[in-house]
């Protein structure tokens, strides 16, 4: 009972000292996006006709967060997936802590792929359509807050959900999930889907579909991907267990002999 207690309190102090560097590193990395907020602001708005306006100085400071947390998370990202895999390490086995550690920079560079799918296809689409559907009726004002909170929507969840095919494949690796149970959960997880497309979308069908859509496709290359990592999986461990069973053949006749 005792030995138990120590055991817990040791991944406790484990888990701890993770998420301690978890944080200490989103917090440099925020920092960082901080120094550069206004070149990274001057960036975003390079292609816009009209000027940006504020209601008020919380506007300018909201401005400023927002981008550094995005800085911050993008950075934190391969630190979090590092970490993560240093706290289960202990309890993989050889292949499968140099399958798992292969996945984490494939994390961030599917993050990264995400914000840009987000930000240079999905947002001018969407972006030029509800500007064409308003005509002359109004004049085009956008105030800064809400510009970029509509660009924070229209990528972010894009960057965390284009890392679904990688996080398939890990836990795939590992043995928790196979494809046949992504495949049994498709209908639940296309609703899923379909709901997180909706709401980070603006309120209109168009929007809705062309934000759903790239999702359920993700699904679908989880799916396969899953596929593969399962296969290359079971020929390993065949092959394991055939070497396993010569050894114990050799071990025995050495013993007889």
């Amino acid at each position: 009972m005792e030995d138990k207690e120590l055991n817990l309190i040791e991944h406790l102090d484990e888990l701890r000292k993770r998420l301690i560097i978890s944080v200490a590193a989103f917090l440099v990395f925020f920092v960082v996006g901080f120094i550069y907020v206004k070149e990274i602001y001057n960036w975003f708005v390079r292609d816009l006709d009209v000027k940006l306006v504020v209601l008020g100085p919380s506007d300018i400071v909201w401005i400023y967060f927002m981008i550094a947390s995005v800085i911050a998370i993008a950075g934190t990202i391969p630190v979090i997936a590092t970490q993560l895999w240093l706290f289960v390490k202990p309890a993989l086995k050889p292949i499968e802590k140099k399958i798992s550690l292969s996945y984490i920079p494939a994390l961030f560079i599917l993050f990264i792929v995400g914000l840009s799918f987000g930000y240079f296809i999905i947002f001018p689409t969407i972006m030029q359509f509800l500007v064409d559907i308003s005509g002359d009726m109004v004049v085009t004002n956008f105030t800064a807050e809400k510009y970029f909170r509509f660009i924070m929507h229209m990528t972010l969840p894009f960057g965390f959900l284009f890392e679904l095919p990688v996080v398939a494949m890990f836990l795939t690796s590992l043995g928790i999930i196979n494809p046949y149970i992504l495949q049994k959960m498709r209908k639940y997880a296309y609703f899923v889907l379909v709901i997180i497309g909706v709401v980070i979308s603006p309120p209109d069908i168009m929007s809705d579909t062309l934000v759903s859509i790239p999702l359920l496709f993700l699904y679908e290359i989880s799916i396969n991907l899953s596929k593969i990592v399962y296969k290359r999986k079971l020929k390993k461990e065949k092959e394991w267990a055939e070497q396993f069973e010569e050894q114990a053949e050799e071990d025995k006749d050495e013993v007889v002999e």
